[in-house]
């Protein structure tokens, strides 16, 4: 049985509600870019499509980021969908680094974005708009270009790293 957990008068709850987000299994992934010969990374499971027509994707940083002016100004990012195997990247990706691509052999994508190997999909995304949204900024980009592997992908589920399998169900049918 679960406890409900409501805004009371003695104030909103934000670590039960993470708790309850975190429920909701979401993909990894890493957001890269590049302007002015700065290139920046950040680990984010905030990645949602919007629309296939235009085709449309967005993505939220947190404010304080101190990623976001590179992302700012970029003309392209790249939203780079991290395989089952990758938990290194991802973790390297999330920790504040003077260089976080130290290792890596990346590719130059449309606008300068940075393409990181061996992943599940990489998405080319066209800035479109940066919104207000809390704390967080919201970036949406327009896809100019994807590419998608056979790899299984990276998923975080209640504060981990999880694998997708197929659903008993659906395997039985």
């Amino acid at each position: 049985m679960t406890t409900p957990h409501f805004p009371a008068a003695d104030g909103f709850d934000p670590r039960a509600f993470r708790a309850a987000l975190g429920c909701f299994a979401t993909g990894v992934t890493v957001i890269t870019a590049q302007s002015d010969g700065r290139r920046v990374g950040v680990t984010a499971n905030s990645f949602t499509s919007l629309s296939l027509d235009p085709p449309l994707i967005l993505w939220s940083l947190v404010k304080t980021s101190s990623s976001y002016p590179t992302f700012k100004v970029a003309s392209h990012f790249a939203v780079n969908i991290l395989a089952h195997d990758q938990i290194g990247l991802s973790n390297q990706f999330a920790r504040r680094s003077d260089d976080k691509f130290a290792g890596i052999d990346v590719t130059e994508g449309q606008g300068g974005c940075l393409l990181l190997p061996k992943t599940c999909a990489t998405i080319q995304c066209a800035r479109e708009t940066i919104l207000d949204g809390g704390d967080h900024w919201i970036l949406i980009g327009r896809v100019t270009a994807y590419d998608a592997s056979d790899n299984a992908p990276l998923v975080y589920h209640r504060g981990g790293y999880s694998m997708v399998h197929p659903h008993p169900q659906v395997a039985a049918e």
